[in-house]
């Protein structure tokens, strides 16, 4: 028990002692490279971040201690407690905006749709409450209710909303009420929105209801062009709208041309010849097949009879050939913005398979070239992301940058602890490759100019004899190959293989472009020099080399007596001494025999 508990103490101070030996040797090393390497900073010393990126608030907005905690509300009934509904409270505190941004409301937007439909019921029905016999005294009452209506949304939209609208000046936005109010004023469309409130109504009590004094209605077009414009900016597909837009303006021409058809035929009486409507069946329904044959210039009409129908007919022809050829040239170049993408793919794909066949190129290379084009534009949408930001100015890509790049980038081990707005300029250096699979990304023994960052898919780093064996598969969100970026004197070289596992779409930062930055950043060049080169010496040492509390053994070899210790023992056993060495002497002794 005695042998067991001494051999116990002597591996814990043995294990000890190589700990110290290590730390001493890693501090050693440290100084030596201080003095040889003035650029390298001890471990505590970091860039200090930029001033923006310190201050910059958490996502919320607000600091955490700054939120406001929120009141529960409860209403007492008889003998029940009810939480009052928190909508209520925000209805009752509501302001309306002083200001309205009419780029950017969605609330805006939304008055805009009832605007426009207010101006679709005046524009749709005044044609046909002058035309058909569908206006009669029992239900005059209802269509003056939905007009006054219509009336009071125009009337609305002229006093709250037209007037709160900011608009830019020198650069400016302006949002005070007393100028915003003489902007809209002194506006084409202040004029406009007069004037299609004309109260001509007041004529009903001189020539009674009649539709046409509301026509005025219909010049309210500018808040339907301005709606048009405002959805298309917020709809994902646009294209889906502009033609269902396109196709309404198709069925408003027939919708007006079988209002007149009927308003001449009712003109020249109804079933008094073969080419008026005979007054048979739904009145609406067989105007507007009329017109429809008409406008299509279809044919298989009755032939007109009369100068009045001669001529009616003959307007009808012309506008028809008009209209039709403008709405399929008008459908033509809505499809064709809706399809341009695909078709700047197809002509992409056409031309490199044209390349390809006029050299000859294996069939395998060129499926694979296939097989890359298809994949790239199904999930990107696009052959080159670049082409899409170029048009935007350094601000908004950074914007787009961060947002897409920079929780990856920021995860990075080598960038950590570098300045911010260095990250934020190398974001835009980042180049988007798309891998097919089984494609090498890099090859051991060439040399590393680009750090590879993992955006979707795998990739599989081969070694092993036959360099084949997988040793490890790095998955969206890894790194590989930054040590390439910042190494000098020969240790820029790929250690093994790397493959795509399938497809593979990877972020390229190159070295060049990272050098170009850190020119401006001098603090994160040392902090990366330091940290490259600890991670080159991590990778060339050997593994037996590599000390650690992991590689104590279990049952650690006994610590040689030292020699000075051993001699006074010997000399004390010699002299017969009984102090204390004589005393250790002796439980030496007793130790040796219990082993």
């Amino acid at each position: 028990r005695i042998g067991s508990a001494s051999s116990l103490s002597s591996a814990i101070i043995n294990t000890r002692l190589q700990e110290l030996v290590r730390l001493f040797k890693e501090r050693t090393e440290k100084v030596k490279e201080k003095l040889i390497d003035s650029d390298v900073t001890s471990d505590d010393e970091s860039p200090v971040a930029s001033p923006a990126a310190a201050a910059a608030p958490a996502p919320g907005g607000e600091l955490e201690g700054d939120k406001p905690l929120g009141d529960d509300h409860y209403c007492e009934m008889l003998c029940c407690t009810f939480k009052r509904r928190p909508w209520l409270e925000r209805l009752k505190s509501y302001q309306f905006p002083s200001s309205i941004d009419p780029l950017t409301n969605l609330m805006y937007v939304l008055w805009l749709f009832f605007v426009v439909m207010a101006w679709n019921w005046n524009c749709w029905l005044i044609p046909v409450r002058w035309a058909f016999p569908y206006q009669t005294p029992a239900n005059i009452h209802y269509w003056l209710l939905v007009d006054y209506l219509c009336d009071l949304i125009y009337l609305l939209d002229i006093l709250i909303f037209q007037t709160r609208l900011q608009f830019v000046q020198g650069g400016d936005i302006i949002t005070d009420k007393k100028a915003m109010k003489k902007n809209y004023l002194r506006s084409q469309r202040f004029k406009m929105d007069v004037l299609c409130l004309l109260p001509l109504d007041l004529l009903y009590f001189k020539v009674g209801v009649n539709p046409l004094l509301r026509f005025p209605r219909c010049l309210k077009y500018m808040a339907f062009f301005e709606f048009n414009n405002r959805l298309e900016a917020i709809l994902t597909k646009a294209y889906i709208y502009r033609v269902i837009r396109t196709t309404a303006y198709l069925l408003y021409s027939l919708h007006v041309n079988s209002c007149l058809y009927y308003w001449a035929s009712a003109y020249e009486g109804l079933g008094s010849t073969t080419w008026v409507y005979d007054g048979e069946g739904n009145s609406y329904i067989r105007c507007y097949y009329w017109a429809v044959k008409t406008l299509i210039t279809i044919g298989g009409l009755p032939d007109p009879k009369t100068l009045f129908e001669i001529v009616f007919q003959l307007l009808n022809y012309f506008t028809g050939v008009f209209a039709f050829s403008v709405m399929i040239g008008q459908m033509r170049d809505v499809v064709g913005a809706a399809t341009a993408g695909q078709t700047y793919y197809r002509s992409c794909m056409d031309s490199t398979i044209k390349y390809m066949n006029f050299y000859r190129i294996p069939r395998a290379v060129q499926n694979r070239v296939k097989t890359w084009y298809e994949y790239t534009w199904h999930s990107q949408g696009m052959l080159d992301e670049s082409e899409l930001l170029v048009q935007l100015p350094d601000k908004m890509r950074l914007d787009i940058a961060i947002d897409v790049n920079y929780n990856i980038v920021s995860k990075v081990a080598l960038f950590q602890g570098c300045d911010r707005q260095m990250i934020f300029d190398m974001l835009k250096r980042l180049r988007s490759v798309v891998y097919l699979p089984n494609d090498y990304v890099c090859k051991k023994g060439e040399i590393g100019r680009e750090m590879y960052i993992i955006q979707a898919g795998q990739v599989q780093v081969l070694g092993g004899p036959d360099g084949k064996s997988v040793l490890v598969t790095l998955k969206a969100g890894s790194v590989f190959g930054e040590i390439s970026l910042l190494a000098a004197g020969g240790g820029n070289r790929r250690t093994a293989n790397v493959v795509a596992h399938g497809f593979a779409n990877l972020f390229i930062l190159e070295k060049k472009d990272l050098n170009e930055i850190l020119v401006h950043y001098p603090e994160s060049q040392k902090l990366l020099r330091k940290k490259a080169k600890k991670m080159l010496r991590s990778n060339n040492k050997p593994k037996d080399e590599k000390g650690g509390p992991g590689d104590a053994l279990v049952i650690p070899p006994k610590a040689e007596t030292p020699k000075l210790f051993r001699a006074a023992l010997a000399a004390t056993g010699r002299m017969g001494g009984k102090g204390p060495l004589g005393r250790l002497r002796w439980r030496l002794k007793e130790l040796q025999e219990l082993q």
